[in-house]
């Protein structure tokens, strides 16, 4: 019989008590970027995922029968993802995936999946990951294209017409460079300048030069995960340019405020999730119980600030949680059908409705868009 549990996490931990029919374990598994040049964003993954099935195991586990988490470390590297994506699947017999934490590697262990028919849900951000659809890959975080069209959608509302861009050559930052030129034009805004930085440059200050230089430029537009963004910034402030300066969801955590310095950051807008803004929801917003829920227990748990990582395994694993109460049974095809028919759920993310045709589940709606003042992020009327 299936049921359908609650919509928050903290309450789908407490409900998972009963819904699919008993087992002996059931075994998940990830591949998490919990080391490398990544681990900004997989070690709060890694965390969070480990806080979770903890804490469903110790609310009785799925009908009774714990959760088992198979967790590798692959530092970032795509032909380490592959393998442990290979060894969950061929050797610890786990029903799902969560992982991917970089684009890369999320491409590697997708390329598994699809091909053994295991559902894997990633935690990456590039577009390519969901479009074209794959049958047994889905993903939590927005999009690099949705970003690039949210970022758009406020400087088109400001009157701005001419843009330059700064972008990352990582994989994240070349993607959302590309999308954003796919979409820049719907938005009446020409892009009057286009530089890029390594993500091993230590100064980008002549990129930063070119752009400023460009005759009747009105905003800045960043591309770009990891170190650079926040050196890029550090650059801004050195040069003293004053123009609206915008960064992506890349970068959407108290870190990058950290790395860059409070000052140099004062005025960013950036797209970003609701997580972030915790303490500035509505009492009736939709994600404010899930967000409160999250940020408490991780909080509790690691002595740290919650950030918008952590927050993309956790609706990964509400997801996939979810999709195993109300499944039949526990194999691969039968939670993958149940991770498609999601509809409505409010995680830290936004609220997910997946179909046939979208394995996002988000819209624009589920960004919001902050600025960093005073050190701290606020919510953009």
């Amino acid at each position: 019989m299936k049921k359908t549990l609650s919509t928050t996490a903290l309450a789908a931990i407490v409900a998972l008590g009963a819904g699919s029919a008993a087992l002996a374990e059931i075994r998940i598994g990830a591949s998490i970027s919990a080391t490398g040049p990544a681990a900004f964003l997989g070690d709060p993954e890694a965390k969070t995922l480990e806080l979770l099935v903890e804490e469903l195991n110790a609310a009785g586990g799925i009908d009774g029968e714990n959760l088992r988490l198979v967790m590798y470390d692959d530092g970032g590297d795509p032909n380490r993802a592959r393998t442990f994506a290979t060894r969950l699947i061929e050797d610890d017999e786990v029903v799902a995936i969560i992982g991917g934490t970089t684009t890369g590697t999320t491409m590697s262990i997708l390329a598994v999946a699809e091909d053994a028919e295991v559902p894997f849900i990633s935690l990456a951000g590039a577009i390519e990951i969901i479009d074209p659809v794959r049958p047994y890959t889905f993903k939590t975080p927005h999009t690099d294209r949705m970003a690039c069209q949210k970022i758009f959608e406020d400087i088109q509302a400001r009157g701005f017409t001419r843009v330059g861009m700064i972008s990352g050559t990582d994989g994240f930052g070349a993607s959302m460079q590309a999308q954003c030129k796919q979409v820049i034009g719907d938005y009446g805004i020409e892009l009057v300048a286009d530089e890029t930085y390594n993500p091993t440059d230590a100064d980008m200050t002549a990129q930063l030069t070119k752009i400023r230089n460009t005759a009747g430029i009105e905003a800045i537009v960043n591309p770009g995960f990891g170190q650079g963004p926040s050196i890029v910034t550090r650059n801004y402030k050195q040069l003293a340019i004053d123009l609206p300066f915008y960064q992506s969801h890349g970068v959407a955590s108290d870190g990058f405020i950290e790395l860059a310095g409070a000052d140099a950051a004062e005025g960013i807008r950036l797209p970003g999730t609701a997580l972030l803004v915790a303490n500035l929801l509505a009492e009736d917003d939709p994600q404010k119980p899930v967000v409160d829920a999250y940020k408490t227990a991780y909080e509790s748990h690691t002595n740290s600030s919650v950030g918008t990582f952590g927050g993309y395994a956790h609706d990964a694993f509400l997801i996939l949680t979810e999709a195993l109460g109300r499944a039949d049974a526990t194999d691969p095809a039968s939670i993958r059908d149940e991770i498609e028919a999601t509809e409505g759920l409010a995680g830290t993310t936004g609220i997910y409705t997946f179909t046939p045709e979208d394995h996002l589940g988000l819209d624009l709606s589920a960004f919001r868009m902050l600025e960093i003042r005073d050190g701290a992020w606020t919510l953009v009327d």
